[in-house]
């Protein structure tokens, strides 16, 4: 019965650690708001503001994991770059430590009933009185805190017990296998709990209970920070190449810091004993143990600064997407940017080439009318990046170089890759206005938009192929485009009228011919801007041979 009453204790108090955990993330993370957002955005611009901005979260919110999962979506989000994340990924593992030292230094020096009990009650009170608001997310967070010292307690006492009712000699770390075994266990409880806090304290109260020694909770520690990693793997399921490169910089990073740990784990708890022997600190287990756990994450960041670049060049070679590879300029290099006439002429074939894309997703969405409209969002980012990237090389050109002739093209085509990142933009919003669409059952009035649709689509393929000769054959072909969804415009708003189409039905379909017509203006502009250019190049040619 003992044995029972036992591992309900330690069963209960666990609990009541990952609830009092769980409330405190969520309180802060509430009560801060936007807070944390801006922090891991803006305050990351440096590896070293990153690990500032990591520590600092992580500290706040008590949960490396919630910082961690935060950055994998801000890199999927595009809000902060692969680089930046790796520096809040390597302070959280520092702000994790903070767990450990509220458990070893005020977990077993306070009267839990003094401190934990009014939290608690406060924490309600301002819950109570402000629902709803950011005063009640601190209030949920001051009750996660007052039961993270009742867990603290109610482990503590259980532990207390396990020692007094069984041998614990045979729960030593002896040798490698020892030392492992243990590591294992850390690892384990932390998957199972998806939190490394919980396990570290578990650890640090074992230790201090005398249940298990300091080498055995070492490894039970290093194990902990590895399983951590878990949380990362399974957030980046399904994310962008960017996010996996952040999880995988995560798991590299936490196992090559406990292998070094592992290594010189004897090393590592002599010097913890010596310092604080030097200061005279009273250093019991679980302040050896808070210390060793911060030693070694500084220690890891420390080593991995140093070869911070090298290993983002090489994560960056490692799970490309289709998307990325498609995202890259085929023509444009900084070797060219130095030379501007070579510039010119990769800066209209890169122009071309991405007007293809552009001309093959237009295909696909209105000509083709597939009616999954979710696939589009991976070629609609790889057009954005593309445009992108053509605007920051042509400001890249080498401007000491530059002709008055070559300054006045480069700005035409800067104006063209405009027009074409508006084409990419009317695009997305037919897209979007697709996924409200409702299926227009008069055949007739049908007809007319898919006419009108595959009329636009004819009149993009044949200005992309020089199909016409000169500007006013193609501002000719565009006004019989303009007519004719003139006569489609109107012909919705009679149909609407009589009743054979719904209001919003004609609302949507206006919507989309309108955005329709507006790409076709835009390739025109684009196009006509782009034969000037090629004119003036190849006068330019005739007249130097």
């Amino acid at each position: 019965m003992d044995s029972v009453v036992l591992a309900g204790s330690v069963l209960g108090g666990l609990g009541l650690f990952l609830l009092a955990i769980s409330m405190m993330t969520d309180g802060l993370k509430l009560a801060a708001g936007s807070a944390l957002r801006h922090l891991l955005s803006t305050w990351s611009k440096t590896p070293l503001r990153g690990v500032i901005s990591g520590f600092t979260m992580t500290a706040l919110v008590q949960s490396s994991s919630a910082v961690t999962v935060a950055s994998l979506g801000f890199v999927n989000a595009g809000l902060i770059s692969m680089r930046q994340a790796l520096g809040i990924i390597y302070g959280s593992n520092i702000g994790t430590t903070i767990t450990g030292w509220l458990v070893a230094i005020v977990g077993f020096k306070l009267n839990i009933q003094t401190i934990a009990l009014p939290l608690v009650g406060l924490g309600m009170l301002f819950r109570l009185l402000k629902p709803g608001s950011r005063f009640a997310s601190v209030g949920l967070a001051l009750v996660g805190f007052g039961l993270f010292f009742v867990g603290v307690d109610i482990l503590k006492n259980a532990f207390e017990g396990i020692v007094q009712a069984f041998d614990i000699s045979q729960l030593s770390a002896d040798g490698i296998s020892g030392i492992l075994l243990f590591l294992v266990v850390g690892f384990v409880m932390t998957v199972l709990t998806q939190s490394s806090s919980a396990s570290i304290a578990l650890t640090i109260t074992a230790a201090t209970s005398g249940v298990v020694g300091i080498y055995a909770a070492g490894a039970m520690v290093i194990g902990a920070n590895i399983g951590t990693t878990s949380t990362a793997l399974l957030a980046s399921i399904g994310a962008t190449a960017n996010a996996k490169r952040v999880a995988a910089a995560q798991v590299t990073f936490n196992v090559a810091t406990a292998i070094v740990a592992l290594l010189i784990l004897p090393v590592l708890f002599y010097i913890i004993h010596e310092i604080t022997a030097f200061f005279q600190v009273e250093a019991n287990n679980g302040v050896t143990l808070a210390i060793f756990h911060t030693v070694f994450n500084v220690l890891g960041v420390l080593l991995i600064f140093p070869v911070n670049d090298r290993f983002a060049a090489f994560l960056d070679h490692r799970f490309t997407s289709r998307e990325e590879q498609s995202s890259k300029p085929q023509y444009l290099d900084k070797t060219i940017a130095q030379t501007p006439d070579l510039a010119v002429n990769a800066i209209i074939l890169e122009l071309l080439s991405t007007s293809d894309k552009y001309l093959d997703l237009y295909q696909r969405v209105q000509v083709l009318h597939n009616s999954n409209t979710n696939k589009y969002a991976a070629d609609i980012q790889v057009l954005k990046v593309l445009s992108q990237a053509i605007s920051e090389f042509i400001v890249s050109v080498e401007s000491a170089a530059l002709s008055k002739d070559t300054t006045i093209s480069l700005a035409t085509m800067m104006r063209v890759e405009h027009y074409l990142l508006n084409v990419i933009l009317k695009l997305e919003n037919i897209i979007q206005l697709n996924t409200f669409d409702e299926h227009i059952e008069d055949s007739t009035m049908l007809m007319q938009i898919n006419d009108f649709q595959a009329h636009c689509y004819d009149y993009l393929y044949k200005v992309r192929k020089k199909a016409y000769l000169n500007d006013d054959d193609m501002l000719s072909a565009y006004e019989a485009l303009r007519q004719q969804h003139e006569a489609v415009k109107a012909d919705l708003i009679l149909s609407a009228t009589r009743g054979s189409i719904s209001v919003a039905q004609m609302a949507h379909t206006l919507d989309k011919l309108a955005e329709t017509l507006q790409i076709g203006q835009m390739w025109m502009k684009a196009f006509s801007r782009i034969q000037t250019i090629e004119n003036k190049i190849e006068t330019l040619r005739k007249s130097n041979s």
